[in-house]
């Protein structure tokens, strides 16, 4: 079962969490967007994503290559520790230095 039908692309946050506390999927690709309830944008650009309401992003490709821009300072935090104490492979900080990403979209 899909966690996204095309008919569902905005849901609240406790929904989301309960999907996936419920189910078992395997992500292959994962374009997901936090905002504040009624705040939602389209954003494709870091730029854009910097000017929004939007808080997180998370990009997901081949099911291994994990991308997460947040705003929240200690929340980025709690995030980096949290994939250091599972053990993920070359976690790091993304900056302008080492961003490649040009677009904040998978397609």
């Amino acid at each position: 079962e899909e966690l996204f039908p095309e008919e569902k692309k905005v849901m609240p946050g406790t929904e989301l969490k309960n999907l996936l506390e419920n189910n078992v999927y395997y992500i292959i690709f994962a374009d997901l967007k936090a905002y504040p309830k009624e705040k939602i944008s389209e954003i494709a650009t870091y730029e854009e994503f910097i000017e929004s309401n939007c808080e997180l992003v998370l990009l997901v490709v081949d099911s291994c290559y994990t991308t997460i821009y947040c705003k929240d300072k200690e929340k980025l935090e709690l995030l980096y520790r949290n994939a250091q104490a599972y053990r993920f492979k070359d976690v790091q900080y993304v900056t302008d230095k080492n961003d490649t990403r040009t677009r904040l979209t998978l397609w």
